[in-house]
């Protein structure tokens, strides 16, 4: 089957739009990712960021990517324009969802149910809290296949009674917006996924895989 342009189904979506702005639970991998996205959909929907990555290893990581998201809200002027529901590091919910996948290989079934769980988590967050859509920031990197975030999503979204927002958020020079305002503000870039597995690579092949 024909891989789906889930950048123009987005655009269809705004393009119907007409002038409303909907409530959008959107989850947050990390500060850098959310920034360009963030300058893009908060020019349509209501905001609200959801920070749930329980796969993040180890917690002073956590704590690292949650401060710099913090951080970024603050020097590009969004804190006053979009909330955040922040969970804490419960690295235990990550360890439930990948036993017996420690094996697999990057990109594999692990990081399936890694996308799997955090997407979950927001969709239910959603359906709880009232909102029209939820989505992810996930999709801005070029390491992660958003074939499969966008199906996860309308599972999921399914499952929840909530709308998913398709998005394919590294097109339109959106990725590399990422880099460009790390850079400019100083942020904290990241140089691994964020899991122990992906830790682990990053120090035994020295690749980069945010």
């Amino acid at each position: 089957m024909k891989n789906r342009n889930y950048q123009k189904e987005l655009d269809r979506i705004i393009e119907r739009l007409d002038g409303a702005r909907p409530r959008l639970l959107l989850h947050s991998c990390c500060g850098i990712c959310s920034a360009p996205v963030l300058e893009y959909l908060t020019r349509y929907f209501d905001v609200t960021l959801l920070w749930y990555n329980p796969n993040l290893y180890p917690e002073a990581e956590f704590d690292r990517r949650f401060q710099t998201l913090r951080e970024m809200l603050d020097k590009l002027g969004f804190a006053d324009k979009v909330s955040v529901l922040a969970e804490p590091w419960r690295h235990e919910d990550y360890e439930g969802v990948v036993k017996g996948l420690e094996e697999e290989p990057e990109g594999g079934a692990r990081c399936t149910e890694c996308f799997r769980l955090r997407l979950r988590e927001c969709a239910e967050l959603a359906a709880r809290h009232g909102f029209d859509y939820f989505c992810t920031t996930l999709t801005l990197s070029r390491h992660k296949d958003e074939q499969r975030i966008n199906a996860l999503g309308e599972e999921l979204g399914r499952a929840a009674l909530v709308r998913w927002l398709p998005s394919d958020f590294k097109k339109q020079g959106r990725e590399m917006r990422s880099t460009e305002l790390a850079e400019q503000y100083g942020l904290y870039r990241q140089l691994y996924c964020g899991c122990e597995y992906s830790l682990r690579r990053r120090e035994t092949h020295g690749q980069e895989q945010s």
